[in-house]
């Protein structure tokens, strides 16, 4: 290659990976602002019983009597130290209710989510934060016309008592856009309606990945080649979720990508010699912002039915919905739908030396279904699993 043509060459430094849709604090989360911050607050309290426990929510404000002397000196005749004034960079209290976790070092847009990554939705005091999606309230104690550069994307605006217009410069900086709904402040149930439909509308999207990168050690021949219906398990399982997934993909070593069955898309694994974990690792690397229903190939028993129930309950704002094996109760990996979330928890575990993806179901807010028909979740292993199986499944 000649200097000319190597100068022309553009030099990539980093991976093109696809990065999650996140914002300042989590994926859902709405700046409120407008109004007095104890009004954000109480709006927030009064909130909090319509939404949760269906939704896990989290609150961000900033403490306004932070660094106060009597406040230090409460707290240390409590018995709590106080992180700055005792040297300590951290400390956390277990408040037997609730966890408090104190940090010298700041926080930034990469540290707050992982901080929050187990919350389906984030408010935020929007006098002192920015979220990407904001909740205006008119209120003329509060005058947004210092506060424009925080509304880019409102999504409700909300009245306070006595207002029945909106202001001048809100109605001129949102002209650009059809008007967002409006409601007044008191009407608490109908804020928590619109925040519960604004959530579902941003579901993730369902995709399909059927596990079949084994090296099926136990049954000495590929797993997912075998025959107990018309096709293999591999076609067989990719048809199964095609019906409730739009995009389905087959989960391969790298040098199985060109075995597999005129049809079927190959995902070929990124994060190797891992097992199961590799692949749904792989799938959440491809496809971050998309929630994947996995199978894995030696289930000839599963049914439409089992994975219809698996889909038609399907908890968005846990971090997976999953099967309880019939077998031991503990949850079931390989029939699960992890959400987009899971991505950092199966990481953090992966971190820890943990390569077991049931393990980071024990240890996370998932929801834990129990099969209509348990049986359907049994697996095929073995030689004398697989002749019994082909027996009761008949021709």
């Amino acid at each position: 290659m000649d200097s000319h043509t190597s100068s022309t060459v553009k030099r990539t430094k980093h991976a093109a990976l696809a990065r999650p849709d996140m914002g300042e604090f989590g994926r859902h989360e709405l700046a409120i602002l407008g109004a007095p911050c104890g009004d954000i607050q109480a709006l927030v309290a009064r909130l909090l019983p319509l939404l949760a426990p269906a939704l896990r929510v989290a609150y961000v404000d900033a403490d306004h009597a932070a660094g106060d002397a009597a406040e230090t000196q409460n707290e240390a005749r409590a018995g709590v130290p106080y992180v700055a004034d005792n040297g300590l960079s951290a400390e956390v209290v277990d408040k037997i209710t609730y966890r408090q976790l104190n940090l010298t070092r700041a926080l930034d847009r990469f540290s707050q989510p992982e901080l929050l990554a187990h919350e389906s939705v984030v408010l935020v005091n929007g006098n002192h934060f920015r979220a990407r999606q904001q909740v205006v309230i008119v209120d003329p104690r509060k005058p947004l016309d210092k506060k424009l550069d925080r509304l880019t994307d409102v999504r409700l605006i909300l009245l306070a008592e006595g207002q029945s217009d909106l202001p001048a410069v809100l109605a001129e900086h949102l002209s650009t856009a059809p008007l967002p709904p409006v409601l007044r402040l008191a009407e608490v149930d109908k804020i928590a309606a619109f925040i519960r439909q604004w959530y579902a509308l941003a579901v993730p999207v369902l995709r399909g990945l059927v596990l079949a990168g084994g090296r099926s050690e136990r049954m000495q021949t590929d797993k997912g080649a075998l025959h107990y219906h018309s096709l293999d398990q591999r076609q067989h399982t990719a048809a199964l979720l095609s019906e409730f997934c739009p995009d389905v993909r087959v989960s391969v070593r790298p040098d199985q990508a060109d075995e597999l069955p005129a049809g079927l898309k190959p995902l070929p694994d990124t994060f190797l010699n891992l097992g199961p974990l590799g692949g749904v690792l792989s799938a959440l690397q491809c496809d971050p912002n998309a929630a994947w229903l996995v199978l894995a190939c030696d289930l000839p028993f599963l049914t439409r039915d089992t994975l219809e129930y698996l889909v038609t309950n399907r908890q968005p704002a846990r971090l997976a919905t999953s099967f309880r094996s019939p077998w031991d109760d503990f949850p079931e990996p390989l029939v699960t739908i992890w959400e987009p979330r899971s991505y950092g928890q199966l990481l953090r575990f992966l971190s820890m030396g943990y390569s077991c993806p049931r393990k980071a179901l024990i240890n996370s807010d998932i929801e834990l279904l129990s099969p209509p028909v348990p049986g359907d979740l049994r697996n095929v292993n073995t030689p004398e699993e697989r002749v019994a199986a082909q027996r009761e499944l008949g021709p």
